[in-house]
């Protein structure tokens, strides 16, 4: 059995029988499996929660895989997707890595296949989500930040009491300093949600990091929202 520390798969398959025996087997090997019958719940699905990894059929009903994984990659959504197919020739397989398959498996396979692909495009998202952690202080435009004790002291030399969640979300947002964060990254990162809340959770966060360090709340340069896609922290 391979330990993915209960990494989520969604399952998107029209065929029930094969649906079945899938998320039989990727639950014997200790993933956490949510299945989908077509493309339209498939989006909803991926709207709402978080997956380490989708395994998407082509041929599905309303939406096809296709038109699936294009969609989620124009919304910055950058989970794995293992596409599946009946049908064999290169064409399938180039057209779903052009719209932003990261692999590509004609059926029938071989389930030990299937499941190797799953262990290593899950293994590899992990490591590259895998940042350098920064140390305990953390200095920028006059503030200074200490993770460990949970305070602040900004440029007009006040004292800041920041909460737990506050300083997973500040650690986050530095660690990928100039990157754009994305808010289903945040939201699975700080608050462990499968579910997620609204984009006003984290909005209310950022509002309160310039209010405490930013020289104008108004005009903020460290802490940004990034319209549709996240937010970012710039030194």
């Amino acid at each position: 059995m391979v330990n993915q520390s209960k990494a989520s798969i969604l399952l998107v398959e029209d065929e029930e029988n094969l649906q079945e025996a899938l998320k039989l087997n990727l639950e014997l090997e200790g993933y956490e499996v949510t299945c989908a019958n077509n493309g339209a719940i498939a989006l909803k699905k991926v709207d709402e929660e978080y997956y380490d990894l989708i395994l998407l059929d082509i041929m599905l009903p309303q939406v096809d895989g296709f038109d699936v994984c294009e969609r989620i990659r124009l919304k910055n959504i950058d989970t794995p997707v293992l596409m599946l197919s009946a049908r064999s020739g290169s064409a399938d397989r180039i057209a779903g890595l052009r719209r932003g398959a990261d692999d590509y498996l004609t059926k029938p396979f071989n389930l030990e296949e299937l499941l190797l692909r799953v262990e290593k495009l899950i293994d590899k998202n992990r490591k590259l989500q895998e940042k350098t952690t920064i140390g305990d202080q953390y200095e920028f435009g006059g503030n200074t930040i200490d993770f460990k004790a949970q305070t602040a002291i900004n440029k007009r030399g006040e004292l800041i009491e920041l909460s737990k969640k506050e300083v997973m979300l500040l650690k986050l947002l530095m660690e990928y300093r100039n990157e754009v964060v994305s808010r289903e990254k945040i939201l699975q990162a700080v608050w462990g949600y499968q579910v997620f809340p609204t984009t006003r959770t984290i909005d209310n966060f950022i509002l309160n990091f310039r209010k405490y360090f930013e020289a104008d709340p108004r005009e903020p340069i460290h802490f940004h929202s990034v319209r549709g896609v996240g937010y970012k922290f710039s030194d």
